[in-house]
């Protein structure tokens, strides 16, 4: 695993802008990360139509934020050490550009870096119903080495509202860029609990 300390967190324009902000914000705690944040345009105007919070507040929760069209930014380039990056949430668009190998914005052209050099790339992919299309282009890029994370709730955690729900998938998330958040809770059955 790449130890360094910086992170790259993309934002497409697919519905869920929550999860970006919660990573964002898991990771604003980490003393020791820094925050590499790439928004497409339409990740933008997702993120006034679903939360309260302005495109401009969620770039400040980042130590570094670019533009989509910015391809002189550092993560485009190989040469730049990270330890990986997230995509939440991550469109379909996304996953086919990415799947492609088609880098004609910052955000396709991090995660291609990220894919070729090994890096761990994890894409919270947002759609429903899945199409042949969407599926293959997941299985190609898991084949290629990305990890597909749908943000599914897990209700085993007996969550008590929506923020637990994206607490507990964007912690999942980073433990793939081996950052353990401890507001996760963990799998504990309660049947084994009680010897039944």
């Amino acid at each position: 695993m790449d130890r360094t300390k910086d992170i790259i967190i993309g934002m497409s324009g697919a519905t869920g802008s929550l999860y970006g902000i919660q990573l964002l914000k898991l990771l604003k705690k980490e003393p020791d990360i820094r925050v590499h944040l790439v928004m497409s345009e339409w990740a933008g105007r997702t993120i006034l139509e679903e939360t309260d919070d302005t495109p401009e507040q969620v770039c400040r929760l980042a130590d570094f934020c670019y533009a989509n069209d910015n391809m002189a930014a550092p993560v485009a380039s190989g040469s730049f050490p990270c330890r990986g990056m997230v995509i939440a949430p991550c469109s379909m668009k996304t996953v086919a550009g990415i799947a492609g190998g088609y880098t004609d914005n910052l955000l396709l052209r991090a995660a291609d870096v990220c894919l070729k050099e090994r890096r761990p790339l994890v894409l919270m992919a947002r759609e429903t119903p899945l199409s042949a299309i969407h599926l293959e282009n997941m299985l190609r890029l898991a084949r290629a080495g990305a990890i597909i994370l749908p943000p599914m709730p897990a209700f085993y955690t007996r969550p008590e509202g929506i923020e637990e729900l994206v607490l507990q998938t964007c912690a999942h998330a980073l433990g793939f860029l081996d950052i353990a958040v401890q507001e996760k809770r963990q799998w504990s059955s309660r049947l084994e609990q009680e010897h039944i």
